[in-house]
């Protein structure tokens, strides 16, 4: 049975949260100084990175191949493989061969699981690393690659490919599930955040501005949604946004918007991260970061009010009516 991989920590990129608890710290309260450069790049608003798993699909042999057949663009797209080289056509099962995938192990696991009532193992994960538009395509590439080679060369099996189809340049990267020595690699929230600040690292070693900080600490209260529902909800063909958005017209117009649960939750984390912010502007202070501390005291200041999905989707659709009433007002 494969070794499970995990990382020792669930520390946060930037842990504003424990400098609002007070207490002893080990640098004797005070910021290093990669705290204060990450500090200021979250401030002055630097383009954050982006690293997801996409989860669908990722345990079963086939539905892996095609996956990197889909994102070669059926063989139209060249994949780098984790030996430096370019793969033409479609390969996606041809690659997966080369990786000695043990198909008749992997369906004994499947079968196993699915006697426990568990998904059966990956055999693959499917990851994605993009950037805002404007970001040189070519430099997003370089940085993949040399996250690639310096956390998984040598262990894991993996293949990428760039994308600039869309407006954010991104890179797909399937990567082999069990190491070479047999060590499975489980992505936890710690795991997502440690490729975060090493693919934003390896921006900025390119001459490329990218920070990995939190959502929260940054004031952010969206939730992220499946990859699917995002997709559709992009191409305007979400059922399930479709029915949110209906479902909050109609409670709006019947003047009784709902207040969801999750709502406390959302307040008492602001009310949290900004109580640490509060305690890193005085460190900064007290070390004669006058100007920084000024600018992060205007950026928490400058937080959007934490909102519920239907809080975000009424508004939304409150502007949309807006803005229709002052066409007709412009038009007369």
């Amino acid at each position: 049975m494969a070794k499970t991989f995990k990382l020792p920590t669930e520390e946060p990129l930037l842990d504003i949260v424990s400098y609002g608890r007070g207490g002893p710290r080990e640098n004797g309260g005070g910021l290093t100084p990669a705290q204060v450069e990450h500090i200021r790049r979250t401030v002055q608003r630097a383009p954050e990175v982006v690293v997801k798993v996409l989860s669908r699909a990722s345990n079963d042999l086939r539905a892996a191949g095609k996956h990197l057949d889909y994102i070669s663009r059926n063989g139209k797209l060249g994949l780098e493989t984790d030996d430096g080289e370019q793969r033409g056509g479609r390969i996606g099962m041809a690659l997966l061969d080369d990786w000695d995938l043990d198909i008749d192990d992997a369906r004994r696991q499947s079968a196993l699981a699915a006697t426990r009532g568990r998904q059966p193992p990956r055999l693959v994960h499917k990851l994605m690393f993009s950037m805002p538009p404007g970001t040189p395509p070519a430099k997003v590439l370089a940085a993949v690659r040399n996250f690639a080679r310096e956390e998984f060369w040598g262990q894991h099996r993996y293949a990428f490919v760039l994308h600039t189809d869309e407006d954010h340049p991104h890179v797909h990267l399937v990567l082999k599930a069990v190491s070479e020595q047999g060590v499975r690699l489980n992505i936890r929230k710690a795991t997502l955040r440690h490729w975060r600040a090493e693919f934003a690292c390896n921006l900025r070693q390119l001459g490329v501005s990218a920070n990995a900080t939190e959502r929260a600490v940054r004031g952010e209260g969206r939730v992220n949604k499946i990859d699917g529902i995002h997709r559709a909800d992009q191409r305007g063909a979400s059922t399930h946004i479709r029915k949110r958005v209906e479902q909050t017209a109609a409670e709006l117009a019947r003047g009784n918007l709902r207040t969801e649960p999750g709502k406390q939750a959302l307040l008492l984390t602001r009310e949290t991260v900004e109580r640490g912010w509060h305690a890193v502007i005085a460190l900064l202070d007290r070390a004669g970061q006058q100007k920084l501390a000024a600018e992060a005291k205007l950026f928490v200041d400058e937080m959007p009010i934490p909102r519920t999905e239907t809080e975000r989707i009424a508004a939304a659709l409150l502007e949309h009516v807006h803005q229709k009433r002052m066409k007709v007002i412009i038009s007369r």
